[in-house]
C-alpha cells in the first residue's frame, strides 16, 4: 500500500506540474499576442534524453529584447528542459539572422554607366555631372565626366558643353578636349532654327489661329530647353496658357512647366502647375497621375514634408516602368514592383517592421554613401536618417515599462553611454514618456493616466460649454432690452 502510495504521489506531483507548464505557456502566448510577432521554433534536446523521453520543448523567440523574454521553466525529472539565452532571438540582434536568407547589400561603388542607363537627356547630364562633383572618388568622376561628355554631344546644349569641358580640364586626354568645330556648327544650326521659328510665330499671330500661336510658343520653348535657356523656356511655355482650347493642352502646358521648373529647382511653380494640371475636367490617363504624383512628391521633400512626399511617391503607380507602412509599403501592389527593384530596400522595410532594427540600420549604413550621390535626395539623408533612427527608439520602448539599456544598446549595435545621450535627447523633446536611471542602466516609462486624461478633458469640455452658454445668454438680453451701441455717423 505504501508503495501504492508513493507511486501515486509522485504521478499526481507530474500532473501538477504539467498542468502548470500549460497555464503558463498559454498565458505568455495570450500577452505576447499584442507585443510583436511571435515565432515558435521547436528545439530539439539531447539524442540520449530524447530518446528516454521522448519529449521536445517548445522555445518561443520573439522580436523582443532578450531582457523581456520569458521562458518557461521546466522540471528536470523528464518534463522539459531548460531554454538556453543563447536559443532565443533577441530584437534587433544577430542570432536570428542564420535563420533568414539575406541578400548581397549593394554598399560597393556605385555603378556609374548602370545609374546612367536609367534617364536620358538632360537630366541624365545632370545627375552625372553632381556624382562628378559629390563622389570623391578619382576613376568615378573621370568616368562620369566622360559620359556626361558623350551624351552632351548628342544633344545641341552649348552652354552645358562649355561647363562639362571646364570640369574635366584635360584629364580625360585628348579625345575629350574642346570642340570648337562642333560648337561653332550647332550655334550657326541654332541661329537659323530660332530665326525660323520667330517668322512662323509671327505669321501665326498675323492670322489669330489659336491653335498654331500655341504650337509656336511650344516649340520656342523646345528650342530653348534643348540649348539650355531654362528661363526662355518656361516663358514660353506657360505662354501658351491664353491660347489652350481644350483641358489636354492645358495638361501639355503644366507637364512642360513642371519639368523646366524641376530643372531650374523652383519647387514652388512645381506645386502650383501639379495642383492646375490635377484640377483638368477631363480624366487623367495612368501615366500622366505617376508623373504628376512624382512632382508633387518632389516638391514635399524639398520643402521637407517627408510624410506628405512618401505618401505621393507610393501613391505613384507602376506607369513609369523603371522609376521607383506596413500595409503601405510591403502589401501595395503597385509600390512592390518598385521594391522588387531595389531588394536592399525591401529587406530594410521588412526589417523595421519585424523589429530587427539592427540589421535595418546596417543596411542604411551600407546605402548611405550611394543615397549621397542622388542629385533630389543628397540634401536630406541626414535628417531622414536621424528620424528613422528615433523611430526604432521610440517603436522599441513603446510596449515595455522598463528596459534595460545593455540589452537595447547589444540590439542596435551601439555603446550603452551613446544609447543613454540619444534616449535623453527624446525624453527631452517628449518623444519619449520615461526617466533613465543611469545608476543601473534602465529606462523606466511613465505612462499617462488615461483614466485621469478623460475625467480633466470632460471637465474642461464641460467648462467650455457652460461658458459659451452664458456668452450666447448675456448676448439675448442685451438684444432684447436694446442695449446696443450704434456707430455715430461721419457727416
Amino acid at each position: 500500500m505504501s508503495s501504492r502510495r508513493r507511486i501515486s504521489k509522485k504521478h499526481a506531483q507530474k500532473l501538477n506540474i504539467r498542468s502548470k507548464a500549460k497555464v503558463r505557456l498559454r498565458k505568455l502566448s495570450k500577452t505576447s499576442s499584442f507585443l510583436s510577432p511571435s515565432v515558435y521554433t521547436e528545439t530539439e534536446t539531447k539524442r540520449g534524453e530524447k530518446e528516454k523521453h521522448g519529449n521536445k520543448t517548445l522555445a518561443k523567440s520573439t522580436s523582443l529584447p532578450e531582457g523581456f523574454t520569458e521562458t518557461m521553466e521546466a522540471e528536470q525529472d523528464g518534463v522539459g528542459t531548460m531554454i538556453e539565452e543563447d536559443e532565443v532571438f533577441i530584437n534587433g540582434g544577430n542570432d536570428g539572422e542564420s535563420q533568414r536568407h539575406r541578400p548581397i547589400i549593394s554598399g560597393e561603388q556605385l555603378d556609374v554607366e548602370a545609374y546612367a542607363a536609367l534617364y536620358t537627356g538632360r537630366t541624365k547630364i545632370s545627375r552625372l555631372l553632381f556624382i562628378a562633383e559629390k563622389c570623391g572618388v578619382a576613376t568615378m568622376q573621370h568616368e562620369a565626366l566622360r559620359m556626361a561628355y558623350d551624351e552632351i554631344k548628342k544633344g545641341e546644349n552649348t552652354l552645358l558643353f562649355r561647363e562639362v569641358l571646364a570640369k574635366i580640364d584635360g584629364r580625360l586626354g585628348p579625345n575629350y578636349g574642346p570642340d570648337n568645330a562642333w560648337a561653332d556648327a550647332v550655334d550657326r544650326r541654332a541661329e537659323l532654327r530660332k530665326e525660323k521659328l520667330e517668322n512662323e510665330l509671327n505669321a501665326y499671330r498675323t492670322n489669330l489661329i489659336k491653335e498654331s500661336i500655341r504650337m509656336g510658343y511650344n516649340d520656342f520653348g523646345d528650342f530653348y530647353y534643348a540649348h539650355g535657356q531654362l528661363g526662355e523656356a518656361f516663358k514660353n511655355y506657360v505662354r501658351t496658357r491664353d491660347y489652350c482650347t481644350i483641358s489636354k493642352h492645358i495638361i501639355v502646358m503644366c507637364l512642360n512647366a513642371i519639368l523646366v521648373s524641376i530643372e531650374m529647382g523652383q519647387f514652388t511653380h512645381v506645386t502650383s502647375y501639379v495642383t492646375k494640371a490635377e484640377q483638368s475636367q477631363d480624366a487623367l490617363d495612368p501615366v500622366t497621375i505617376a508623373k504628376l504624383r512624382c512632382a508633387a512628391g518632389l516638391a514635399h521633400l524639398e520643402s521637407k514634408k517627408y510624410k506628405l512626399a512618401a505618401r505621393k511617391f507610393l501613391e505613384t503607380g507602376p506607369e513609369l516602368g523603371n522609376s521607383y507602412t506596413e500595409s503601405k509599403v510591403i502589401d501595395n501592389v503597385n509600390f512592390r514592383n518598385f521594391l522588387e527593384l531595389v531588394p536592399e530596400i525591401r529587406e530594410l522595410i521588412n526589417d523595421f517592421y519585424i523589429s530587427h532594427y539592427a540589421s535595418c540600420l546596417d543596411y542604411l549604413r551600407n546605402l548611405k554613401t550611394n543615397l549621397l550621390l542622388d542629385i533630389h535626395l543628397h540634401e536630406h539623408v541626414e535628417t531622414l536618417y536621424e528620424q528613422i533612427r528615433n523611430k526604432a527608439l521610440i517603436q522599441y520602448t513603446y510596449p515595455f515599462v522598463s528596459v534595460d539599456l545593455h540589452m537595447m544598446a547589444n540590439a542596435f549595435n551601439t555603446s550603452v553611454t551613446g544609447l543613454e545621450k540619444e534616449l535623453e535627447a527624446l525624453i527631452t523633446n517628449d518623444q519619449i514618456q520615461a526617466r533613465i536611471d543611469s545608476h543601473n542602466k534602465i529606462l523606466y516609462a511613465r505612462h499617462a493616466d488615461q483614466r485621469n486624461g478623460t475625467f480633466q478633458r470632460v471637465l474642461q469640455t464641460g467648462t467650455e460649454f457652460d461658458n459659451g452658454v452664458r456668452a450666447m445668454l448675456l448676448r439675448a438680453n442685451l438684444i432684447k432690452h436694446d442695449f446696443n451701441l450704434k456707430a455715430s455717423r461721419k457727416h
